[in-house]
């Protein structure tokens, strides 16, 4: 089998780096239509045996010539294509697979399940970390139990060494950050799907050291489908971002100063957009790339042959100081390529769409994040 990963970027490489070190693909491609992001992941990947080519992925002739080329196709740009692609992918008979982070964009993808079950096609959105590692956590969770009564997910990306003025870095695009922080979030509450503000309900979450009390508030999209696939299963069920202390105050405020805001606003004679602003400000102040560390846990309590049970899962990931990969990069390319290596074994053979917690196998999926020392540890009382 062949497999084409689309975008050069840090979750392309992470992704191109793990299908070489486990996958049985007979070929791995990057595709990209910027050479220069080409040849920065051509330096990281130096030695091994991945293919390079360019791509316009909004010339629909051109995505199909490299789709039929490929038996599954990883998407690792922008969410905003990732339908356009997903049913590109649909029509070639490839299967696919992206990252995620837009539920309107999911939603739409998931409109494709007939035609896909038809092609003989399996299409998986929301892969990467929160939604995808996280959902597939979920999924362990329901199946441990005869019912639910709270899932809480609190996940985050962090600077190993924390920096004013904000303690955070950027681990992926400024624009996903922000919209992670100003769109609603999507909670499950006792069977009705309801929508909260984000940055809202702000709470303490204490690790172990070195990092101890970090907090987490809500924020947007990593719940993705979660609160529709188990409504009626799970009583509550919401998701928070962890940051360390005092970000969310910080970066509340700017916000309330309309600094996300994306109406032009005229200064002088000249007009710009406050969102654009704010993110080029960020990419420009804060610090890109440097020594990492996700922190999750997932809390969870219901009932098991009629007694009462909790199982918290804890994971502590940090940057891999050999192979010079972002923490933030293994947590959410590398669970990807895991679930498109179960397509290439044969393991997940449903065809259709599906998001994670519906179709990958928890064992299997836990059994090969190990195997990369992505460690998560459950606790069962």
């Amino acid at each position: 089998m062949r497999i084409l990963v689309l975008g050069a970027g840090m979750m392309g490489r992470a992704i191109a780096l793990d299908l070489h070190s486990y996958s049985n693909f007979d070929s791995i491609t990057i595709a990209d239509i910027d050479n220069q992001a080409i040849q920065s992941a051509k330096i990281f990947l130096k030695g091994k045996d991945i293919d390079f080519t360019n791509i316009d992925i909004n010339d629909t002739k051109d995505v199909k010539k490299h789709f039929q080329n490929a038996d599954v196709a990883i998407s690792a740009v922008p969410y905003r294509f990732n339908y356009t692609l997903a049913k590109i992918a649909v029509e070639t008979k490839t299967h696919f697979l992206d990252l995620g982070g837009n539920n309107d964009i999911v939603d739409k993808e998931r409109s494709l399940f007939e035609t896909a079950r038809k092609n003989d096609v399996t299409v998986i959105p929301d892969c990467g970390l929160a939604p995808g590692l996280a959902s597939v956590i979920v999924r362990d969770v329901v199946e441990q139990m005869d019912s639910v009564e709270y899932v809480k997910i609190r996940v985050g990306g962090l600077p190993k060494n924390p920096q004013p003025p904000l303690n955070y870095q950027i681990v992926f695009s400024p624009y996903g950050l922000i919209n992670e922080y100003v769109e609603d979030t999507i909670v499950l509450d006792h069977g009705e799907i309801t929508k909260k503000k984000s940055m809202t309900e702000l709470e303490t979450i204490e690790f172990p050291d070195p990092f101890g009390k970090m907090e987490a508030f809500l924020t947007s999209g990593g719940c993705s489908t979660l609160p529709y696939t188990y409504k009626g299963k799970i009583g509550y069920l919401d998701y928070k971002t962890i940051r360390y202390p005092g970000h969310c105050e910080q970066f509340k405020m700017l916000l309330d100063m309309g600094f996300a805001e994306e109406k032009e606003v005229k200064i002088g004679e000249k007009s710009v957009v406050p969102r654009d602003l704010f993110a080029t400000l960020l990419l420009k102040i804060l610090p890109i790339n440097e020594k990492d560390v996700v922190l999750l846990k997932v809390f969870s309590k219901g009932v098991k042959d009629g007694k009462s049970l909790d199982i918290e899962y804890t994971m502590v990931d940090f940057y891999d100081e050999v192979n010079n990969v972002t923490s933030m990069m293994r947590t959410t390319g590398y669970p990807i390529s895991v679930t498109s290596q179960l397509i290439e074994q044969g393991v997940i053979k449903e065809k259709g769409v599906f998001c994670s917690e519906e179709i990958v196998p928890c064992n299997s999926f836990f059994e090969e994040l190990e195997k990369r020392n992505i460690h998560i540890e459950k606790t069962i009382t």
